[in-house]
């Protein structure tokens, strides 16, 4: 069977896919005419609308009954030499010891592998700091990768905030007791024990070593 892939596509039709799997990933919803034209650098909305209805015909894209766009084949995925990728925000730093203040401007946009961050869940990148996870493979200066949402089951890896500040740990709930254990080599870590007064920002899916 005739498998279609990249070699099929434009370089501005390939352009066009991956600027929609990130737009559904970090704000949840695919461009408009207008903010596809201005992505490309087209003048003309015309000029985005005839790339969608081109990628329509392919059968790569379908229009959706809202007008919204669903990606209905992944030009990458049957070709080897063509990594499929998608645009997370680093979004500063986040303590392995004593919990400090992830600053919430996004510093960089780094492409991760739609393998590990897996449309239409949203993601986040932190720097982790400190070395109260090393255990669990998460050093200082490791880039962390994170699942956005709120809530976790026992054993998960979280990020949570406290206090507007920001911590790695592992997640243990005891009724309304909920402990945030530090798994480390250095004994000075102790747990961090809260009634259910924080937030859960997201699960660690992986951690890269010394970023």
């Amino acid at each position: 069977m005739y498998i279609m892939n990249t070699s099929d596509l434009t370089h501005k039709e390939l352009k066009v896919i991956r600027y929609i799997r990130n737009m559904l990933m970090n704000s949840g919803h695919t461009p408009s005419t207008r903010e596809l034209m201005a992505h490309l650098g087209y003048r003309s909305p015309r000029s985005g609308a005839v790339i969608i209805n081109q990628l329509i015909d392919k059968g790569f894209l379908r229009r959706k009954s809202d007008g919204g766009l669903q990606i209905i084949k992944n030009p990458e995925e049957h070709d080897s030499s063509h990594a499929q990728t998608v645009d997370v925000p680093l979004v500063g730093s986040a303590a392995c010891g004593m919990p400090m203040l992830a600053e919430e401007n996004i510093e960089d946009m780094i492409p991760v592998s739609v393998k590990l961050a897996r449309v239409p869940h949203k993601y986040f990148l932190l720097k982790a700091k400190g070395d109260s996870m090393d255990e669990a493979g998460i050093n200082d200066g490791d880039l962390v990768l994170v699942k956005q949402q709120f809530d976790a089951r026992n054993g998960d890896i979280i990020v949570a905030l406290i206090d507007d500040e920001a911590t790695i740990k592992e997640f243990q709930s005891y009724g309304n007791t909920i402990i945030l254990k530090p798994k480390s080599t250095n004994k000075y870590h102790k747990p961090i024990i809260l009634s259910r007064d924080f937030k859960i920002q997201g699960i660690v899916i992986t951690s890269i070593p010394n970023f």
